[in-house]
Formats: structure tokens, C-alpha cells, sequence
């Protein structure tokens, strides 16, 4: 069972189709594995479609079309919709599994990770831990993968912008929780941590980073200018 999850605004806006394509590809991954947030996003969508039939004059009001929604979304019982356990479509296929890892990659980020994790570019910043860039947009949001070997940490870092951390494989905890696969997470300026991960196995995340993390330990300050560098709202 997951713990943690998009909030409710956000899930509105990605059934909504207004989130920027780094965060709707970090929330539909999220989503492909948590069966309550599936369950969400079908009770959105078709209250959304519900309420721009009715009210049509509202579709060029999206604050008010949303305030709507969250109105007619705390009208309905919680089990007005179901959860389906379908079977995936032909074009909609389970996620594939390395022959080497066993890790399945989800479908959202096939586009980015064509046949598995480990032959993707990876640059190590330490004996332990390793991050891949999965796009780039130039004054937008990074999207990348981190990697950190079982037991061990991520180097103590504060936030410059925010940070959506998504739960692939493995779990890590930090000061605020545990955090295991499937789980979403957020982070801001506010955030100091030190995520460690656990020691049963590795741990490998997707990260959207609005602007580049800040590292404060004295010697990992060192790579503060690498990671700055590969962060398209420095470029």
C-alpha cells in the first residue's frame, strides 16, 4: 500500500491536461502504480466531462471549472466509481522487464528508457550514486533518474525550485518518512534532507527538479557547479 501521493490539485490539473509534460509524465508513472490514484483520476476525468456539458460557458474559466469540480467531487460517496482491474489493450502492454535486474520499466517512461535502466548514460558523482538525464528543456524542468546503492545516501542537499520525487524501485527514507516504491513526494525550498536508502536493495527514483538541488556538505559542494551546469534553467 502506498503512502504518499499527488494532492488533489494536481491530479485534477494532469486529468485536466494542464500540467507542463515533465510533471504529467511523473504523475501518470505515479498513477500506473497506485490502483487509489487510477481510481481518482477515472472519478476527474468523468466529472470533469460531466460538468463541461452542463456548465460549457466555464470552459474558458478553468479556476472557476476546477472549483466546480472540487464542489461536485466532495458531493460523491467514495465508492461512486470503482477501481477496474482491466486488462491492458494491445497497444497498452505491461511493463517490460530487464532480463538482468528484473526491474520493470513503466510504460510512460518507455519513451525515455527504450530497453532498460542500466543501458542508459549514467554519471556517478560518487561510488554510490549516479543520476541519468532523461530530458532537458531548455528554462524548464529537468527529468532524470537517481540511482544509489543499497544502504547507502544521497549527500545532504537543500532545494532551489521544487522537486517531484517518484519512487521506482527500492525505498529511502529521510528526516520527514519512508518512502517505498510507487510513493510520490515532494520537496521545496524549504527542504533539508539527507535521503538514505534501505539496505535490502537499490534504490533508483524519478526526479523532476524545477531548478537545480544544492549540496552542503563541505566536500560534495564541490559538484554543486556539474549539477548546475547540466540543469537547462542554468544553461
Amino acid at each position: 500500500m502506498l503512502n504518499h501521493h499527488p494532492s488533489i490539485e494536481m491530479l485534477t490539473d494532469y486529468a485536466a491536461g494542464s500540467l507542463t509534460l515533465p510533471h504529467a509524465m511523473c504523475i501518470a508513472t505515479h498513477v500506473e502504480l497506485c490502483t487509489d490514484c487510477q481510481q481518482q483520476v477515472e472519478k476527474l476525468e468523468l466529472l470533469g466531462g460531466q460538468l463541461l456539458n452542463q456548465h460549457p460557458q466555464e470552459q474558458r474559466n478553468l479556476e472557476a471549472l476546477k472549483n466546480a469540480l472540487f464542489n461536485k467531487l466532495a458531493e460523491q460517496p467514495s465508492d461512486a466509481i470503482e477501481a477496474t482491474n482491466r486488462q491492458p489493450k494491445d497497444n497498452e502492454k505491461t511493463a517490460f522487464s530487464s532480463p538482468t535486474t528484473g526491474y520493470r520499466v513503466p510504460r510512460s517512461l518507455r519513451q525515455f528508457v527504450t530497453q532498460a535502466y542500466d543501458d542508459l548514460t549514467w554519471m556517478r558523482l560518487s561510488p554510490s550514486f549516479k543520476i541519468a538525464t532523461l530530458y532537458n528543456e531548455k528554462g524548464g524542468p529537468q527529468v532524470s533518474l537517481t540511482r544509489v546503492k543499497a544502504g547507502a545516501y544521497m549527500p545532504t542537499h537543500t532545494h532551489t525550485g521544487d522537486e517531484v520525487t517518484l519512487v521506482l524501485e527500492g525505498a529511502f527514507s529521510d528526516e520527514s518518512g519512508m518512502y517505498r516504491k510507487g510513493d510520490f513526494v515532494c520537496r521545496d525550498a524549504r527542504h533539508k534532507h539527507k535521503p538514505v536508502v534501505s539496505k535490502d536493495a537499490e534504490c533508483i527514483c524519478l526526479t523532476v527538479l524545477d531548478a537545480p538541488i544544492e549540496f552542503t556538505g563541505w566536500f560534495t559542494r564541490l559538484l554543486n557547479p556539474l549539477i548546475r551546469r547540466h540543469h537547462p534553467q542554468s544553461s
